[in-house]
């Protein structure tokens, strides 16, 4: 759509920017549950700079040979919100979209049949990156959201966009994390849907493919049949152009 060098640089850039999201989610994580300090805490910091940079040149990149670069523009703003947000904000607000903002790339090109473990994967990780990134804004708020645990159980609860009320984020930071949980939540539930209606089309146009193939068997059998009883009747009759002989008279009719 947009060019076959953007095509081979996106190929040659996925693997790359998978381990990046590794690196940086591990980091992440480290950083919020086990709170590092010295050398450790700054060499977790370090790695997730070093990630964002890594996704602003692919960024940079894909937009500089992008063959319509507009609309390539327009149909990333995620990814430039990426690259932009650390501008404006803490370097925590990009992590939460990094993850996300892969995830949609990679599946662009997947097949139906490989949706379901698309559709599992990447509930789970929404589900943990949020808890880290809304646990990282309520810790020391005084809020419901007080460990770890709560993070989690609150992610499980905003994905489907149930939310009972319990545990709710009272930080900016939280709430951001929340609505960009909850967009997801309605994406995720999309894809779920999408992909059964998708599975009931193939279904049912399989029965009518195999009940068309077997009504016209059995017509092409019937065919037949009828050819066979042709075939018998033409050798039984006399063929209407030999003349037929009279028959002869009873010599005692005669007599």
């Amino acid at each position: 759509m947009y060019g076959e060098r953007l095509a081979r640089w996106e190929r040659a850039a996925q693997w790359p920017m998978v381990v990046a999201a590794v690196v940086f989610l591990a980091s992440y994580a480290a950083e919020i549950l086990a709170h590092p300090g010295g050398v450790v805490g700054t060499i977790a910091e370090i790695l997730q700079r070093i990630t964002w940079v890594a996704f602003a040149v692919d960024y940079v990149v894909r937009i500089a040979i992008a063959e319509n670069r507009w609309r390539w523009f327009w149909r990333h703003l995620l990814d430039l919100a990426i690259v932009a947000l650390p501008v404006f904000r803490p370097l925590r607000l990009l992590r939460f979209f990094t993850i996300i903002a892969l995830i949609q790339r990679n599946t662009e090109s997947m097949l139906r049949g490989r949706v379901a473990i698309y559709t599992i994967g990447a509930t789970a990780l929404t589900v943990f990156v949020a808890a880290l990134a809304v646990y990282d804004e309520e810790k020391g708020s005084n809020g419901p959201i007080s460990s770890f645990g709560d993070a989690v159980w609150w992610s499980f609860e905003t994905i489907p966009t149930v939310g009972y009320g319990d545990y709710f984020p009272v930080t900016i930071g939280g709430r951001i994390v929340a609505v960009g949980l909850m967009i997801g939540g309605i994406a995720l539930i999309g894809v779920v849907t999408a992909t059964l209606a998708s599975w009931i089309v193939q279904r049912v146009s399989m029965e009518n493919e195999q009940a068309t193939a077997a009504t016209e068997a059995q017509v092409e059998a019937m065919r037949a049949e009828i050819a066979e009883l042709k075939d018998l009747l033409r050798a039984g009759q006399p063929s209407p152009a030999t003349p037929v002989p009279p028959a002869e008279p009873d010599p005692r009719l005669t007599a």
